[in-house]
């Protein structure tokens, strides 16, 4: 267990905007910064990040919380996970505590936890084989090397190689304890009933991890060396509880900085033309490792930037088959640039033959948007033909429909009229069309009644707020939030007697519940004002911070709701716009929200007695007594009004 010394150094050396900005494109909005939410598809930035407070907020899907909790919710990490990877990137060691755990709690790791270890073991293996072992140095360096692969450039990528022999690591996994059934599930071993030992999938191969955003090795790419062997020249792990191919590209962890720092990706293919690409210096590179382009890792790229460059090699085949992968691009969002290396060269063979400076300016030079693009694929087939020339521009407006911001479809619209010379309502009614085209492909089974709404009489909620119970609510989240922001705030107060004295928000708030005896209605708050209570009799005043890092998720996200108000997704500054701050006059607003609290309490307690009346009936002592109680709180409720200039037949504050 991680001692508790360790995880306050974590949570005191931690920047949130620093790991959050490794997964969302962060940018500044007055003393916050604001991104597109990574758990919610969103065009405009519902996102922030208070460097300030340490926390962020993602007002699209109501979570919230520190740093760590950010890596368990994009990460999927357990709490000592998110610790463990926050002390890595920060370079914090890891102390723990020594306790005894029953069998039990150890064998309590899940399936998944298992799958993740057994990958960080293989890829360690193979790595050893590759740098210490005679035949990983012989076959699997010397393959490296002649690619004219650094040492350096090798161990960044966690390069490595699996033996000949047919079980070696299924072997060496065994003798560390791990089950065939994990092996088999991980995908790293094969168990068929000829060869009860076991086979490795990836024997006799040079192996390249498959990371996660975060790092973590989720499975293996591997490339067998020999020619004369009548089988896949890759390998990949099969799918997985922690690996889904669609869900990962190839690199990214190596090159998200880069990616967001240049605010540019470059799409590639294979694992050697990331790994060549970083050997020149270019590092904001990442591939689909074979696959069709899914959403998915769109969406992953889209974290970082909105901008992404395609290269394909210059003989590929497969060119024509990407035009899915652009419409896909432009559908997300994305802005799209195309190159096309020259014939016989992919961006591995280019990155070797030239250096960095050079390679950079061919890409910026050589890039064309998505209508260069397919114009010039198109039309060289189409020729002199008009028919397939006619097609092949249909072709290029049927991508521009997937843009989704209307300004941008203009612009693509009018080059696409320029360049053919066509006018642009043709264009506008063909892509019309096209739209058209698209929202008609329903599937021709269903009967044409099926895909007309339907209309249908939505029952009233049996469930009625009662409107007492939400004006106390709200009054009581209110002095909870004024505790939870402001609590260690001096405020400067004068008794019946004039005399002068000093207290906090903390204080005031509390002696008021105190004084009124009142009952917390949210389960919530009684848990923060018990801690709160606990931490003064320690002396220490406890406010938003304290609870932000409790690992309960309901009281981080409260408490991030409280100290992270919405209005903190605008930046009035920016438009010259100064609004007052919450807290400006803190002194008067704890004190008129306490007596409003007092008013509210006061109608809870007439309507809980007035309530209770009809069960007093035969007991006219009891009964005149609540009556009695009844007309003493309208007193009061008169009162209060008075002072807060409220009008209970108007519901509003007269003087405000």
């Amino acid at each position: 267990m991680i001692s508790k010394q360790t995880i306050d150094k974590i949570f005191s050396t931690i920047r949130v905007e620093e790991i959050v900005g490794e997964y969302v494109q962060l940018k500044r909005a007055g003393s916050n910064f604001k991104g597109l939410s990574p758990f919610h598809d969103e065009k405009s930035p519902s996102f922030v990040v208070s460097p300030s407070k340490q926390i962020w907020k993602d007002f699209s899907t109501g979570k919230g919380g520190t740093a760590i909790s950010f890596l368990m919710e994009i990460e999927n990490f357990t709490y000592p996970e998110a610790l463990r990877h926050a002390a890595k990137k920060y370079g914090i060691e890891i102390e723990e505590d020594q306790r005894e755990f029953s069998e039990e709690a150890k064998n309590a790791q899940s399936e998944r936890d298992i799958l993740y270890k057994i990958h960080e073991i293989a890829n360690e293996y193979f790595q050893n084989i590759l740098w210490e072992n005679e035949e990983g140095r012989s076959i699997g360096l010397s393959y490296f090397r002649e690619r004219e692969l650094k040492d350096e450039i090798i161990k960044k990528f966690q390069l490595g190689y699996s033996p000949e022999k047919k079980n070696a690591f299924t072997e060496f996994a065994l003798n560390k304890g791990y089950s065939k059934e994990i092996l088999e599930k991980s995908g790293l071993s094969i168990f068929p009933e000829n060869s009860p030992s076991g086979i490795d999938r990836f024997r006799e191969r040079v192996m390249f991890p498959i990371h996660s955003f975060s790092g973590r090795v989720l499975g293996f790419g591997a490339r067998i060396l020999k020619n004369n062997i009548k089988t896949a020249k890759y390998l990949n792990s099969p799918e997985t509880e922690i690996y889904h191919k669609s869900n990962v590209l190839y690199g990214l962890n190596q090159s998200k900085q880069a990616i967001s720092r240049k605010n540019i990706c470059l799409l590639v293919e294979g694992y050697m033309d990331v790994i060549s690409l970083h050997l020149s210096g270019i590092e904001n590179v990442v591939a689909s490792s074979g696959t069709s382009l899914t959403t998915e890792q769109i969406k992953l790229i889209k974290r970082l930037t909105e901008n992404v460059t395609i290269l394909f090699d210059g003989d590929n085949a497969g060119i024509k088959a990407s035009f899915r992968s652009i419409d896909m691009l432009l559908t997300e969002g994305m802005n799209i640039r195309v190159l096309l290396f020259p014939e016989g060269d992919d961006p591995d063979s280019f990155a070797r033959k030239h250096p960095q400076e050079y390679v950079e300016k061919f890409i910026e030079n050589e890039a064309m948007d998505f209508i260069d693009f397919k114009a010039e694929i198109l039309l060289r087939e189409a020729g002199n033909d008009p028919i397939k020339k006619a097609e092949a521009i249909r072709n290029i407006v049927k991508s521009v429909g997937f843009v989704q911001n209307a300004l941008k479809r203009e612009v693509y619209l009018k080059e696409v009229s320029n360049k053919f010379g066509l006018s642009e309502q043709s264009l506008f009614n063909e892509l019309d069309i096209q739209k058209q085209i698209t929202q008609n492909q329903t599937p021709k089974n269903l009967p044409k009644e099926n895909l007309q709404p339907k209309l249908e009489i939505v029952p009233e909620s049996v469930e009625q707020v009662d409107p007492i119970m939400f004006d106390l609510l709200k009054q009581e989240n209110n002095l909870v939030n004024l505790m939870l922001n402001f609590g260690d705030v001096v405020l400067h107060r004068e008794n019946e007697e004039n005399e002068k004295y000093d207290i906090t928000v903390i204080e005031e708030i509390l002696h008021h519940f105190e004084e009124e005896n009142y009952e917390f209605q949210l389960e919530l708050n009684k848990i923060i004002i018990d801690s709160i209570k606990e931490g003064i009799q320690n002396e220490e005043l406890r406010k938003g911070n304290f609870f932000v890092t409790f690992m309960d998720e309901n009281i981080t996200s409260k408490v991030v709701d409280a100290i992270m108000p919405l209005n903190d997704l605008e930046n009035w500054a920016s438009r010259n716009i100064f609004p007052p701050n919450y807290g400006d006059k803190i002194s008067s607003q704890v004190e008129g929200d306490i007596l409003i609290h007092k008013f509210r309490y006061i109608d809870y307690l007439i309507k809980k007695i007035g309530e209770d009346l009809p069960n007093q009936m035969n007991n006219e002592t009891q009964y005149f007594e609540s009556i009695r109680k009844i007309t003493l709180l309208k007193q009061a409720s008169m009162k209060l009004s008075e002072i807060l200039g409220y009008s209970p037949i108007k519901g509003v504050y007269v003087n405000r």
